[in-house]
């Protein structure tokens, strides 16, 4: 048994820890016992929100431990550690730090006029409203990279029969998961598996191939695969290399001209190396072969920087992970145009600041509070007011 003294503990207060043999039975005993001589079962999430109450951590950081918990991935797990060690509040601190300035500089202004608190003229409230919008954007940004991070993405892999999306499954699975044989047509239901790819969980959905069916099983595997088309973040369209591109391939590149999709030129080992690509559409392009391997790797690092983006934001920490983050992000942007356009109108400081304090309450949703005092303080502490 171990005494954790408050305020040292996860909860700050005070814990006694009981460590034992990862018996299920003595596990469950030792509960027992506790149960009979008093205690009682934690609510779910009962010891990280005493945490948050109790000032431990921040909503951030109890939010994080949940995402810990749900981590697929070893990736996963290092963006919630980060943002359970406060990535996302350290981010946010220098923005919310500037905004609290510029409400403390117009509530001076406004009710310490006898001071000789001069009045921020309208171009100065501007260019720090800017500022503070600036960073707000860029991780607000942040935010689709960071939902697939969170919730991994689903991959579809499409095609007419018989041009190897079975194989290349296979591949990226790293196992012969799906069938395989030489007759057209094999695949008749869809076929999933999640597998990582640069820490993130990535569900591969091997489809039926799409033609005209020839009966009405496979209609169903091909009505099937155009849903998972319709469904997935991004199709890979495998073609056949070594055949002249058919009607059903036209098509179905017709069908993602608007998607996020990589065109697969598949079977590339029984043409020459020389041999061009044929002619599709504006979408990055992979030669492989499931067979040999070849292109596997370049088709995995393809889909990786599908998910990552040029500018390698994966890097960064301190993104968005949480649709409720994003949302009071953008609320928090919002509230800053409202102010940007009233303070250009000419609207008296006031009505400025309601807008600016609507964009800092959006702030605090997400790290915790700016009492009333610290604007205080700052006003004080800044402007010597009543030395």
């Amino acid at each position: 048994m171990t005494y954790f003294a408050r305020p040292h503990s996860y909860t700050t207060d005070d814990i006694i820890e009981i460590s034992a043999h990862g018996s299920p039975v003595v596990l469950g005993h030792i509960v027992e016992l506790a149960l009979r001589a008093g205690a009682r079962l934690a609510q779910p999430g009962e010891f990280t929100m005493r945490a948050f109450l109790n000032g431990r951590i921040d909503l951030t950081q109890a939010e994080a431990v949940r995402d810990l918990i749900d981590s697929q991935t070893l990736y996963q797990a290092k963006v919630a550690a980060q943002q359970l060690e406060g990535a996302l509040s350290r981010r946010l601190q220098p923005t919310k730090r500037k905004l609290v300035e510029l409400i403390a500089s117009l509530e001076a202004g406004i009710d310490f006029a006898e001071d000789d608190v001069s009045v921020l003229p309208t171009g100065q409230i501007l260019e720090q409203i800017a500022g503070i919008r600036s960073p707000l954007e860029e991780l607000a940004r942040s935010f689709s990279y960071g939902k697939i991070v969170h919730e991994g993405l689903t991959l579809a892999i499409v095609g007419r029969p018989n041009v190897g999306k079975s194989s290349l499954f296979n591949r990226l699975v790293e196992r012969e998961r799906a069938i395989v044989t030489a007759t057209p047509g094999t695949t008749r239901d869809l076929v999933t598996e999640t597998v990582s790819l640069g820490g993130i969980p990535i569900r591969l959905v091997d489809t039926a191939g799409i033609r005209r069916a020839l009966d009405e099983a496979e209609s169903i595997g091909i009505q099937k695969s155009l849903e998972a088309l319709a469904d997935a973040d991004l199709v890979l369209v495998v073609l056949d290399a070594s055949e002249p591109m058919s009607s059903e391939d036209e098509t179905l590149l017709q069908q993602v001209e608007q998607r996020a999709a990589i065109v697969v030129q598949n079977k590339a080992d029984l043409v020459g190396a020389e041999s061009p690509s044929k002619p599709g559409p504006a979408k990055p392009e992979i030669r492989t072969s499931a067979i040999s391997g070849q292109g596997v790797s370049e088709l995995r690092e393809s889909i990786l920087r599908h998910l990552t983006g040029e500018s390698g934001s994966g890097a960064e920490s301190g993104f968005l992970t949480n649709a409720r983050h994003q949302k009071l992000v953008q609320d928090s942007i919002i509230a800053l145009d409202s102010a940007g356009d009233a303070s250009k109108n000419r609207i008296p400081h006031e009505m400025v600041l309601l807008d600016l304090y609507n964009a800092l309450k959006a702030l605090d949703e997400i790290t915790g509070a700016t009492t009333t005092d610290d604007i205080l303080n700052l006003i004080f502490s800044r402007f010597c007011i009543g030395k």
